[in-house]
């Protein structure tokens, strides 16, 4: 959107502006000061810490640099706020942002209300430079979003009380799954699996594309468009779900060195590991809502990479390809499915499609596409510098804000990293 664009493009900027800032507070509202400060791993940062360092990356990229005049809140948080971003200078340790106590939940609160009131006065007068920052502000906030539910889980997790985040709260009507038809896949073979009845797509073959299309937002990772080749293949149509991993488990999974990856091996010697992250008994785990059962039907969820691999070839399976996972599901429809609409204790649920729930891990690395150019200036740290080491997932999560997802979207995380939403659908050769 330029300067140019009309008024009315300018008002619904500003208002999808608006409505991801309120979200964020509706996330931490039912957080006392101490929830919000506590820092449970050097990988989740308290809440508190988030909704800072999303008014920072506001104040910092678009008010500091594009409004003249602007004075920033105060010139000390700056250094505490700022997350990876090199070109902004020494900044806080990361393991130690539970260390600060001060300024106050309220003190951050009074902050995103002053640079969203400076925002607002600012947007019909900024430079479409300025505009697309914007852009990236909320699409940036929305992925906050979801990491402020996981790691206040995280947090809560630690305590031995068990308290839930929201104990009550009513649950939204799930959003009408479209079928494989209607998302534009290949018939399914419907086969038997280890447990009970899986359908298995025929994946596309030969080359595709992949990427992110010209339209529409997207972050440099998912660019340029390029073409891929793919073998033939076929694609679960539906995640593992919690019993099939019960019976894994059953079975010796976690004491089976020929299922895991060297790695694999020594981090589950190393963590002493034998189910997923938030099981607490044979048959409850951890939530948002506090201690509940687990649901046999839903998908596994706080999975890493090493254990869905090792479950795949449990199964006679293995894990997906980004580029099979996107040419499967390039018809569907991303705001379907069990997603973030409001401050609720989410959890995946049975019956969901290929977006919502659970992130699904693939076997790709994270790596460039061909010809990829990360964004001009400091914001070009955003992607690119964490293109070592890391996996893709896809899809989206229940924590995941409805909309903020598309078949493009890479996210990706270490190997070991299971505190996200984390599941598992499978591939098989052809």
């Amino acid at each position: 959107m330029a300067r140019g664009d009309s008024a009315s493009d300018c008002a619904a900027l500003g208002t999808r502006l608006a409505a991801t800032r309120q979200l964020t507070l509706d996330l931490a509202a039912p957080l006392s000061d101490a929830d919000a400060t506590i820092q449970p791993n050097p990988d989740a940062s308290p809440a508190k810490w988030h909704l800072a360092h999303t008014s920072w990356f506001f104040e910092t990229f678009i008010l500091r640099d594009h409004v003249p005049g602007y004075r920033l809140h105060d010139e000390r948080w700056p250094y505490l706020f700022n997350s990876y971003y090199e070109g902004e200078g020494e900044r806080h340790a990361r393991p130690r942002r539970g260390m600060l106590s001060r300024p106050s939940l309220d003190e951050i609160r009074d902050w995103r209300r002053a640079v969203d009131a400076a925002l607002q006065r600012a947007l019909p007068g900024l430079p479409a430079a300025a505009l697309k920052l914007v852009e990236l502000g909320i699409q940036h906030e929305q992925q906050h979003q979801e990491l402020l539910l996981t790691d206040i889980l995280a947090t809560l997790a630690e305590n031995p009380l068990e308290p839930a985040y929201i104990r009550h709260c009513e649950e939204a009507k799930p959003t009408r799954q479209s079928s494989s038809a209607e998302a534009g896949l290949l018939p399914p073979d419907r086969v038997r699996g280890r447990n009970d009845e899986m359908e298995w797509i025929e994946g596309k073959e030969g080359l595709v594309e992949i990427g992110a299309m010209s339209d529409g937002f997207a972050f440099d990772c998912e660019r340029p468009r390029h073409q891929a080749l793919l073998h033939p293949h076929r694609i679960a149509g539906r995640c593992v779900t919690n019993g099939e991993w019960q019976e894994f488990v059953a079975d010796g999974g976690y004491r089976t060195p020929a299922l895991w990856l060297s790695d694999g091996c020594d981090w589950l010697g190393r963590e002493g590991v034998r189910s997923p992250l938030y099981w607490r008994d044979e048959g409850h785990h951890f939530t948002l809502a506090g201690r509940q059962p687990i649901d046999p039907d839903a998908p596994v969820d706080h999975v890493s990479y090493y254990e869905a691999d090792a479950f795949a070839r449990w199964a006679g399976a293995r894990l997906p390809t980004e580029a099979e996972w996107e040419a499967a599901f390039a018809s569907a429809d991303p705001r379907q499915g069990h997603q973030l609409d409001r401050a609720a204790p989410v959890l995946p649920r049975p019956g969901g499609g290929p977006f919502g729930d659970v992130w699904q891990w693939t076997q790709s690395a994270y790596l460039p596409f061909p010809g990829f150019r990360p964004e001009e200036g400091t914001v070009g740290e955003y992607n690119g510098k964490f293109m070592s080491g890391q996996m893709v997932l896809k899809g989206a999560s229940c924590a995941t804000p409805r909309g903020h997802s598309r078949p493009s979207y890479r996210n990706f995380f270490p190997p070991a990293a299971r505190w996200q939403f984390t599941g598992v659908r499978l591939a098989q050769d052809a």
